[in-house]
């Protein structure tokens, strides 16, 4: 079977960052100009004229956006996506493994995959790209802005798919190791634990619900020491904050989890304290040369935590 090529943007990779996109729904705007300006409020008018007059916005033929020319709708407009004092994150990723096909990275606490929110340049996607100069680079899964360790990225679009499917059908083993609260008294945990996860009322967080479980995380005790334990933490499924939900409901939250069992502030990251949760490594039978892949995160936590 033949894959088809990605679509030609009308706008290069600048910076790490690509493209975004916007199409122009039917309605009363007279120019394109316009509807951005309504439709982005949190850019500023001065910004889009900045934008337009540095013909940084682009139709999807590649035809550069005026302020005068007329709105034209159904019509797909390309721009820049910028966001003013970022707050640098001072901690810095590792390439584990990199050939032609894909990319393996360690990626420190707080960095988020892709860019999202408040984080554009500081995201661990445009990091690489602007670094390595891999505009086709692709993430193959996501782990938690706080959870460090690693991650696996597509570097070509044409063996891209080859790669994703082994997420869905499960043919990858992750491995992550996570640090906990430990009660004198306790002699183990449960070998496998699932649950039904649901999303909270609170949009960052998810809960358990009786019914069908929908999640399951296989655990094991690797050490035990001064008040806490370092726990393995091998994930059937694939659910959102899966681990932290199941060491939470097992009375053991891991340590300085900024949302479980009490959601922090936004913008109360403290550098000091992350995340006691690592990817720790994984492995999977390449689907192009039928080779045992397996990488290991440089990483590793401690059994003091900060």
């Amino acid at each position: 079977m033949t894959r088809r090529r990605p679509p030609q943007l009308p706008l290069p990779t600048r910076d790490g960052v690509g493209p975004s996109c916007t199409g122009l729904p039917y309605g009363p705007w007279r120019t394109i100009a316009e509807f951005l300006i309504e439709r982005f409020p949190a850019i500023t008018p001065e910004a889009w004229i900045a934008r337009i007059e540095a013909n940084d916005v682009m139709d999807e033929h590649g035809v550069a956006v005026t302020l005068t020319r007329p709105y034209q709708s159904p019509l797909r407009v390309y721009y820049y996506r910028t966001l003013d004092d970022e707050v640098p994150i001072p901690f810095e990723e590792q390439v584990v493994f990199q050939d032609d096909e894909f990319l393996v990275v360690d990626k420190p606490p707080f960095v988020p995959v892709t860019p999202t929110g408040k984080y554009l340049q500081e995201s661990l996607l445009v990091r690489l790209k602007r670094k390595l100069r891999l505009d086709d680079l692709v993430p193959m899964h996501r782990i938690d802005r706080s959870t460090s360790g690693l991650v696996l990225f597509s570097v070509r679009h044409a063996t891209r798919g080859a790669y994703q499917s082994m997420f869905p059908e499960r043919r990858i083993d992750k491995h992550y190791e996570a640090v906990v609260p430990w009660q004198e008294g306790v002699s183990s945990v449960p070998e496998i634990y699932r649950s039904r996860l649901v999303d909270d009322d609170h949009f960052m967080r998810v809960r358990e619900e009786p019914g069908e479980p929908n999640s399951e995380t296989r655990i094991a005790v690797q050490e035990v020491r001064d008040g806490h334990a370092l726990l393995r933490l091998s994930p059937v499924t694939g659910r959102k904050h899966q681990l932290r939900v199941h060491c939470q409901a097992l009375g053991m939250p891991i340590v300085n989890d900024p949302i479980y069992p009490v959601l922090l502030p936004e913008g109360a990251d403290d550098f000091s304290k992350p995340l006691q949760l690592l990817a720790r490594s994984l492995s999977f039978i390449d689907p192009l040369t039928g080779e045992l892949r397996s990488f290991t995160s440089p990483r590793s936590l401690s059994l003091t935590p900060r």
